[in-house]
């Protein structure tokens, strides 16, 4: 395992990127960070921390994803509690959660089984998460 810190960033597409705008959504405000012991989402306002043993794994997952249901800020999945963090439609990396983690609402009153990213490099953040 490495020992460095990896930052992975989102990438955005045109609609994308515009939708996420109003909600603080950019480029400088989203990234996937990995370290030795944790996995850390930043996505505008949105933080998802966990420690990295809490990942059970992750798989790649592809689009194209419906806009209306991911573009802007943060999803919620109705049927199964994931979180999603979409700029682009595409595809992303889905990462499950031995425990799910609080993410969506300022309470964390609603805890995730697991989080959809779109980052630049799918195969290098499933490289490291493995």
């Amino acid at each position: 395992m490495t020992t460095e810190r990896q930052v992975f960033p989102f990438r955005f597409s045109s609609a994308y990127r515009v939708a996420a705008l109003p909600f603080g959504v950019t480029s400088s405000s989203a990234c996937v960070i990995v370290t030795e012991v944790a996995l850390e989402i930043r996505f505008g306002p949105w933080r998802l921390t966990t420690n990295l043993d809490n990942v059970a794994e992750a798989e790649e997952v592809s689009g194209p994803y419906a806009f209306l249901k991911t573009a802007g800020p943060a999803h919620l999945s109705l049927a199964d509690r994931g979180i999603t963090f979409a700029t682009n439609r595409d595809g992303g990396v889905c990462v499950r959660f031995r425990t799910p983690v609080p993410a969506i609402d300022p309470l964390h009153l609603i805890r995730h089984p697991t989080a959809t990213v779109t980052v630049a490099r799918p195969d290098q953040l499933l490289a490291r998460l493995k």
